[in-house]
This record gives structure tokens, C-alpha cells and sequence, in this order.
């Protein structure tokens, strides 16, 4: 999860918006990576998922309503992230965490965005 956090750290600190292609190739590393390891992550990895699908939600939905080509594909790709967003969210919490724990993780890891620099 290191490895995609620290590009969406690079992509947070670009100028320009990356094309679809790079969009979708890199929402495709995340979801194959909760697919294929959530169970085994750390309550940092879970943090870090859960930053990184609700960016790139955020960033589906705002496309999806600027982009009539591919409005189809950003809606699934923020919806999957909606999914995944729950699913980590609910553990979580059964993990012992409330919510406000969750949320100032969160605010931790974004402050953690703003101040460096990828």
C-alpha cells in the first residue's frame, strides 16, 4: 500500500490533471490490491486504503460529471471506491477505532500529503 499511497502523493502535488488512461490503470492497482491483500493489512495500510479510495472517489465523481466519454467507467470506479471505503471503514471500527479515531487518522495522513512533497 506504500508504493500506491506515495504515488497518489506525487499525483496530489502535480499541476496538471493525468489523463483517463493513467486514472484508470492506477484505480485498477488499488482495487487489485484490496482484492488481493486487505485481510493481511496493518491498521496503517487500512488508513492508507481508505485515504487513497476516497481521493480517488472524489476524483471519479468530479470527472464523471466533466467527462461525457468516459462518465460510464468514472461512475463504476467511484462507486467500487464507495464499496471499499465501507468495507474498510466497517473493520476498522470492529478493529476498536470510533469514528472520530478514524477521521483524525485521516486529517494525520493528509496533513502528512500537504507537508511533503512526494
Amino acid at each position: 500500500m506504500e508504493q500506491l499511497f506515495s504515488k497518489l502523493k506525487e499525483y496530489l502535488h502535480m499541476d496538471a490533471e493525468i489523463p483517463f488512461e493513467e486514472f484508470s490503470d492506477y484505480y485498477k492497482q488499488v482495487i487489485s490490491k484490496l482484492n488481493g491483500g486487505f485481510s493481511e493489512f496493518d491498521r496503517r495500510s487500512c488508513l492508507q486504503a481508505r485515504y487513497i479510495c476516497a481521493i480517488v472517489q472524489a476524483n471519479a465523481d468530479s470527472r464523471a460529471k466533466r467527462s461525457k466519454a468516459n462518465a460510464k467507467a468514472y461512475k463504476k470506479m467511484a462507486a467500487k471506491c464507495a464499496f471499499w471505503l465501507d468495507a474498510i471503514n466497517y473493520r476498522l471500527v470492529k478493529e476498536g477505532l470510533s469514528q472520530a479515531e478514524i477521521e483524525q487518522a485521516l486529517a494525520a495522513i493528509s496533513e502528512e500529503v500537504d507537508a511533503q512533497p512526494a
